[in-house]
């Protein structure tokens, strides 16, 4: 049984390990910029007062910020992701507590300066931005700041907020040691009947499996074990709930909702029209289940059916290095620059590959503006983890793009549009692997692949917006969140969403218990929106060649130096209407169409 267990973070093979010694070659170096901030935040602090008085003054704050700022990310990113390598490892969680509770004191160190920027006349900041060149990189931001006037608050209340982010981060934070380091999960059997633990990262492997006596026992096993933790998890995502409301009150919004969209200007009726169009389209997703239902020639589709592909896949395990192979041959069609990019990534350390004991879940791509980008992953050598190489290299890839770019202030691109770069990616290398087959079976499989990932990113993800919509409407109206609750409002949107050819097993109420994204509010939708997006970029990529690919890479190299709608009218897409998200629908349908013609 031990020698099925996880191995610890020492015994995984270095080249297979991100190399985060590119930001930080020594804790020395790190302690060295920790004082650096907290001497420069005493700095920026003697500008108080100061904004209004000439453009110099204006511009040199803004500088100084953005250089605290950028090494405050450097300082945060290099401990939290030495913390990602193992969850239970002391040093790591004291190195990012302290770069929390750092983050937290400069942003109240710098909390004056959007308060003063907004006691000054417009007519006093445009005669600075037309009459200071330096200052004029910064008038997107300032723009931005005099839009959101109304709900921006004097220099001491904004003090006070911004000392308020680390206690409003508890829930995100329990949550994240609960289910990272804390949890337990027993150990099932697998295909061959040996006793395996239980982890997040195996999880959707045993779902996969075609012996339905493992998805099941891996399905109850792991809803068992949230089931023991409730009451401590509702606790926590109720506080994330109630820490929502209580900023949307303070800054002067009608909801959680609106004061979450308003950061990209984005109206409420965008996230509602995305709910009610894939409503109104919920026949696609039960047409698909009744297919899947024949396919598994199952008298009863239940919950733990959902994940096995309905045709054969091989048992052959995909190495990492034929992986990136097949990520780098389907992403051609984005030019040899793109492929170069991608190339220096896989050979430079920026990836982790393999999970370990303690290692954080799932994959994701972050880094600093100091620093190249890193993808984390958990490899596990299935089709799967092909395309999940290729979303998170794209979202890398769109962050490489923006920083040799971008200046500091316009770096961080919008949430909104991240997802585009990545399902880009996917979308790209599916087309590729579905081009190349000639085999019936394996054709039908990525088609069944690809439905899946249109499932999991829309119709799933929009689920989960709406629940998230839901708990927080309950809870503005004065309806108390517990884990009953949480749990009757998850079952009935299953029941809608999946219809009546679906099992919903009891255990499916427990699911909101395991979705980090739930601590990202609102968060979830931008997947939906950004699949729509890029179904269409990848089309014109495919069919309009390289000057499709040149807007597309305008778009990447953009950041946040426009409003996120905006940005992504450069690709040709507009998603201020619901037309996208009905094309990708459409999308949906026809690749649905061609399954069952193909499977009969």
């Amino acid at each position: 049984m031990a020698n099925n267990a996880l191995p610890k973070r020492s015994e995984i093979d270095g080249k297979y390990k991100w190399k985060l010694e590119d930001i930080y070659d020594s804790h020395e170096k790190w302690e060295e910029d920790f004082a650096e901030v907290k001497v420069l935040s005493d700095e920026i602090a003697k500008y108080a007062g100061t904004l209004g008085q000439s453009a110099d003054y204006l511009h040199e704050c803004l500088n100084l910020r953005d250089d605290i700022l950028s090494m405050i990310d450097n300082i945060y990113v290099y401990a939290r992701m030495k913390r990602d390598e193992d969850n239970s490892e002391p040093i790591y969680q004291a190195l990012t507590d302290r770069a929390s509770t750092l983050s937290t004191e400069i942003g109240s160190a710098i909390s004056f300066i959007v308060p003063e920027l907004i006691s000054i006349s417009e007519d006093t900041i445009n005669g600075f931005i037309e009459g200071n060149d330096k200052l004029k990189v910064y008038e997107q931001f300032i723009k931005e700041v005099i839009r959101q006037k109304t709900h921006i608050l004097s220099d001491k209340e904004e003090k006070i907020i911004a000392m308020s982010y680390e206690l409003a981060s508890t829930p995100k934070d329990v949550f994240t040691m609960l289910n990272n380091a804390d949890i337990k999960f027993p150990f099932v059997k697998d295909e061959e009947g040996n006793e395996i633990e239980l982890t997040k990262g195996r999880y959707i492997t045993l779902l996969e499996s075609h012996d339905r006596s493992v998805r099941e026992s891996a399905f109850h096993a792991l809803y068992d074990t949230y089931k023991k933790q409730k009451n401590t998890i509702a606790a926590s995502l109720a506080g994330n709930v109630k820490a929502n409301r209580f900023y949307a009150t303070i800054r002067n919004y009608g909801s959680a909702l609106e004061a979450s969209l308003d950061d990209d200007n984005i109206k409420v009726n965008v996230y509602d029209n995305l709910i009610s169009t894939v409503n109104s389209n919920l026949s696609l997703l039960h047409r698909y289940l009744r297919l899947r239902k024949k396919a598994l020639r199952l008298d009863e589709l239940h919950m733990y059916d959902l994940y096995v592909p309905i045709v054969q896949e091989s048992k052959r395990k995909i190495s990492y290095e034929e992986a990136l192979d097949m990520v780098i041959e389907g992403l051609k069609p984005m030019g040899e620059e793109y492929i170069g990019l991608l190339k220096n990534a896989f050979e430079s350390g920026w990836i982790d590959v393999y999970e370990n004991e303690g290692k954080t879940s799932g994959a994701y791509s972050w880094g600093s503006y100091k620093s190249h980008p890193y993808v984390l992953l958990n490899f596990q050598g299935n089709t799967n983890d092909v395309f999940t190489i290729a979303h998170e290299m794209g979202h890398a890839l769109h962050t490489y793009y923006t920083n040799s770019k971008q200046p500091y202030i316009y770096s961080h691109y919008r949430i909104f549009v991240a997802e585009v770069a990545s399902t880009v990616n996917e979308l790209l290398l599916m087309n590729y692997l579905l081009e190349r087959t000639t085999d019936k079976n394996e054709k039908a499989y990525l088609l069944n692949h690809y439905l899946e990932e249109f499932r999991g990113t829309v119709f799933r993800q929009v689920m989960f917006a709406e629940f998230e919509k839901i708990i927080h409407e309950s809870f503005e109206k004065g309806q108390a969140l517990t884990p009953q609750m949480f749990c009757s409002i998850y079952r009935e949107l299953n029941l809608k969403y999946f219809g009546n050819d679906m099992v919903v097993d009891e255990d499916i109420d427990m699911e909101w218990a395991r979705i980090p994204h739930f601590y990202n509010s609102f968060y979830v939708y931008k997947y939906a929106t950004g699949f729509s997006a890029a179904a269409s970029i990848s089309r014109k990529i495919l069919t309009e060649g390289q000057p499709a690919v040149e807007k597309y890479k305008e778009f990447l190299k953009s950041g946040s130096s426009d409003y996120p709608l905006e940005l992504l009218k450069i690709t040709g897409v507009d998603l201020s209407s619901p037309k996208p998200v009905e094309d990708a629908l459409k999308v949906f349908e026809g690749i649905l169409s061609e399954l069952e013609t193909l499977m009969g």
